[in-house]
């Protein structure tokens, strides 16, 4: 079982965090326009999941708008913003923060991806929503990268991403 702190206090995940060379597990994730998202239109490109709880916290919001920038300088790269927001959310976000270099999702209709990945909080305030995390797959679907962020109220390493996607 995977763990991480919430402001200092331990906090369970259900699973095991995903693992570098592991075949990345498919999923569905919802769009803001409600349409489906499945991992495999993603296909032969490198992906970005930027995981975390809510995009009403600062740092959320700030790594949505942080990879935003990041995703206009990498080629053949799709970086997808994860949470369990509404998709409605997440477009209102977008759409006031001039996101359009990342595409947001929603997990609120697909629980096994959280368990997929081992990002589902267990207990603790966030209970029930998403860890902070970010997993790099490359074009045959490997992930060649992962960080599950120690402490959620904190940012994660964006020039570690860069560096493997160079």
């Amino acid at each position: 079982m995977a763990h991480t702190k919430f402001k200092g206090q331990p906090v369970k995940l259900v699973g095991e965090f995903i693992q570098i060379n592991d075949l990345a597990p498919q999923f569905h994730l919802t769009k803001s326009d409600l349409s489906d998202y499945y991992l495999d239109y993603a296909k032969g490109k490198n992906v970005v999941l930027n995981i975390f709880p809510s995009l009403d916290t600062s740092v959320c919001a700030t790594s949505v708008r942080h990879f935003n920038k990041i995703a206009a300088q990498l080629p053949n790269t799709v970086v997808l913003a994860i949470s369990k927001d509404l998709p409605f959310a997440h477009g209102r976000f977008c759409t006031t923060e001039g996101i359009t270099n990342v595409i947001p999702l929603s997990d609120f209709r697909s629980p096994e991806f959280a368990k997929e990945y081992g990002l589902l909080m267990e207990d603790g305030p966030l209970k029930g929503l998403l860890a902070r995390a970010v997993v790099v797959i490359n074009t045959k679907g490997k992930v060649i990268y992962t960080e599950l962020v120690p402490e959620i109220t904190t940012e994660p390493n964006y020039d570690a991403v860069i560096k493997v996607l160079k």
